[in-house]
């Protein structure tokens, strides 16, 4: 029994390792080290959601509601960039990375780990930053539940990291999963409730949308910013069966491309 604790630890130590090499060389080949470098992480995400808060003041959308627009429009985009940057850059990973698989301690599965983390860390730094900036200039207030906000992040960052490994994997079998994922991440977009309230939707559309478990996650997001002026509509234990089974088959199905990459090379 000592033994095996010993193995478990040794092997876990190598794991980290792996992928501690596999994430600074991701961002070394991703952001090379001239000009910001490694600061691109957070910072295109950044420049993505302001553009898109200076879109809805010019548009004068934040006349049409009591909902703080500014804190609307951070939480709602910076959790699209989560979840959908983790599947993108998922997407026909392994081939590229084939030559690192040749060593003993790669598997397919650091590789699409490693890339999650780098999109979750860019992610989770570009909305804490962007939401420290704006709260110290006082375009948005505190959030009134921390604990509420970190669920809902949390739960987006897994459900994204689940959907990156079965994008990873089936890739890797044939590229018609790219096309078809190309236009399906256009159409979740708007369906992802980074534009609207569910609660402003007709009653029959709500239980359709919150079909979505990304929704769910979006609204625990503004709940926790928002509080009680508004009425979020989110299933906590929803969302994290639906994780659970996508975490499932994509773990599957990462162990079945790595069997045949192995058998490739």
């Amino acid at each position: 029994m000592l033994h095996t604790g010993t193995s478990f630890r040794r092997s876990l130590r190598i794991h980290f390792r792996v992928i501690g090499a596999l994430l600074m060389r991701e961002i070394i080949t991703r952001y090379g080290r001239d000009n910001l470098g490694f600061f691109w992480l957070f910072v295109e995400p950044m420049i993505f959601t302001l553009g898109v808060t200076a879109l809805w003041y010019t548009t004068g959308a934040h006349r049409l509601t009591n909902i703080p627009i500014v804190a609307f429009t951070v939480a709602g985009y910076s959790s699209v960039l989560l979840w959908r940057n983790c599947a993108n850059r998922c997407v026909m990973a392994i081939q590229p990375n084939m030559g690192l698989l040749y060593h003993r301690n790669v598997r397919v599965l650091d590789l699409l780990i490693t890339r999650t983390l780098l999109e979750i860390a860019g992610a989770s730094i570009s909305f804490v930053v962007l939401s420290s900036l704006w709260i110290s200039l006082g375009w948005m207030d505190l959030p009134v539940d921390l604990s509420l906000v970190l669920c809902g992040w949390v739960l987006l960052a897994w459900f994204g990291t689940a959907v990156a490994l079965i994008l990873g994997a089936l890739t890797a079998h044939s590229e018609v999963w790219e096309r078809f994922w190309g236009p399906t991440t256009y159409l979740l977009f708007p369906l992802s409730g980074a534009m609207f309230m569910v609660d402003w939707l007709p009653h029959k559309m709500q239980d359709v949308i919150l079909i979505l478990p990304m929704v769910h996650g979006v609204e625990m997001l503004r709940a926790g910013y928002f509080g009680p002026i508004f009425r979020a509509h989110y299933d906590t234990d929803y969302v994290i069966c639906v994780c659970l089974v996508l975490t499932l088959l994509g773990l599957v199905l990462v162990r079945d491309a790595g069997r045949r990459v192995e058998l490739q090379a």
